[in-house]
Parts: C-alpha cells; structure tokens; sequence
C-alpha cells in the first residue's frame, strides 16, 4: 500500500498546499484583528466591555471624523475612476511609443503618499504656492488661504487624492482594455457603430469586471486614508479635516490611549468589511 504522503489524494494534497497559506493568514490577519478587538475591550483602568463602543457612539469627534472619511471616499473614489479610466483610454491608443504614456500613469501612483501630500501642499499654500501664483497672474490679487479654510482645505485634499489614485484606477483599467478582442470592435464597425457607440456597447460593459476590482481597492484605501490629510493640513483647519484613521493615530500615538484607539479601527475594520460586502453583492453582480 502506497504511503499518503507520497501519493496523496487530491483532497491531502489541496490541504497539504493550502495550510501554509492558512497559516500565514492566521499569523498577518487573524491574530492581529482578534488581538485588535481584545483590546478594545479595555482601558487603562481594566476591562470595560462595550464602554468604548458606547463612548465612540456618543464622540462628536468619532462622528467628524467619520463624516469627512465618507465624504473623501464619495468624492474621490468616482473622480479616481472617471480621471483613471480616460488615461487608460489615452494609454490605450495605437501610438508608435507607447512608454511615455505609460510611464506617465506609473509615475503618480509610484510617489509615496506624504511626498505628495507634501507637493500639494506647496501648491495651494498661501503666500508662496503656485495656484495663488497662477490667479494672481490672472488678474486676482488677493490670494486665497487654501489649506486655512475648512471648504477649500477639503476640496484640495480630494483634489490631491484624485490626482495620486487615478494612475492606480487607470492601470487596472488599461489591463482590461487590451483583454477586450479587437474583433468586436472590428464587427462593430462593420455594421455602422460609431466610436461612442462602440463605448457603451463594447467597452464599457467589458471593463465591468476590471472596474469592480479597482473600486473594491480603491474604496478599501480610500477609507483608510490619512498620509494626504496629514501632510497636507494636520486634519485641520480645527478637524475640518481630520480622518478617522488620523483620529485613531492622535488617539493612540498622541493621547496613548489604546483601549479606545482600538475600538476607533475596529469601527473602521467593520465599515470596510461592510462596504466591500456591498461591493460583492450588488456591483459584483454585475460582472
């Protein structure tokens, strides 16, 4: 008789391959997200049980922060993905020499997300910044306190958010666009469809699936999103800015307050879980 090891069945040898990667899953996920939600459990004081949740609930803070964390997402998730797929589009024209282009979508996605945070910050500050440069040049005199006032702060962390994910939309996006067999677009033609046409019949429903995975990422990050903010404004002006991963940071790092800081991410944990669940069974049903 044959030893099991040797000659194992499918069935041995799917676990057999599997298990080292259930073990590292364990040891990179599970034990940090159950070590996570233990301590939320408790102060410094001992264990409180539900106290930090309960306490989250009824922080105006918690509350700020989570707001400003879905209104970065709504904003700059779509915008990433309109901006990502007409770069990808561009990417995707016959050009002689396509690695400029390219290299070009790479590059934004390539910087670390301080160093642009640190960019932009250049741009829109008050007094030296480009964009109060390129207005004053255009006849306005008087420049604009950018990052000192809570709406235009927003608006150019957004702008920022755009501008550095929409590379990361658009290589997921150029992926699908070559996966799509040129010979619809051929019959297409044949048959009198305009390149609009060709748009909403042909590429757009294709790219569904490639859409759904960069939403799904997109919108994953977007969530946890702080290196931008914090670069660029501190969470300010006040906390008009501040995420709920910069808020879980400041309680945390600056306050050394654990228990409650891990009660913050576990809230953020379940809103993602909870979101990537939506993502799965409405737009995934879909593609």
């Amino acid at each position: 008789m044959k030893s099991t090891w040797r000659d194992p069945s499918e069935k041995t040898l799917a676990w057999l391959l599997l298990t080292p990667a259930f073990a590292l899953i364990a040891l990179v996920v599970v034990y940090p997200v159950g070590k996570l939600i233990y301590n939320s459990f408790f102060q410094s004081t001992g264990f409180v049980g539900w106290q930090n949740y309960a306490d989250a609930l009824q922080d105006k803070e918690f509350w700020e922060a989570m707001f400003n964390t879905l209104g970065i997402t709504l904003i700059t998730v779509p915008g990433a993905l309109l901006v990502g797929l007409a770069f990808a589009m561009l990417a995707n024209l016959p050009f002689k020499r396509k690695w400029p282009v390219r290299l070009a979508l790479l590059l934004p996605w390539a910087l670390p997300l301080s160093f642009c945070g640190l960019i932009f910050a250049w741009f829109f500050h008050t007094d030296y910044g480009i964009v109060n440069d390129v207005l004053r040049m255009a006849g306005l005199q008087e420049p604009t306190m950018w990052l000192l006032r809570p709406g235009w702060a927003f608006a150019a962390i957004c702008l920022t958010i755009i501008w550095k994910t929409s590379s990361f939309m658009a290589l997921i996006l150029l992926a699908g666009l070559q996966m799509i067999p040129r010979s619809l677009y051929e019959a297409a033609e044949v048959d009198g469809a305009t390149p609009w046409q060709q748009f909403w019949q042909i590429t757009l429903p294709l790219l569904v699936p490639s859409m759904v995975v960069a939403l799904i990422f997109r919108t994953l990050t977007a969530l946890q999103t702080f290196d931008i903010p914090y670069t660029m404004t501190k969470g300010g002006p006040g906390s008009a800015t501040q995420t709920l991963a910069m808020l879980i940071h400041k309680t945390t790092v600056d306050y050394l307050d654990l228990g409650y800081g891990s009660t913050l991410a576990v809230l953020m944990f379940v809103m993602s879980l909870l979101v990537t669940g939506v993502y799965l069974k409405h737009v995934g049903r879909a593609a």
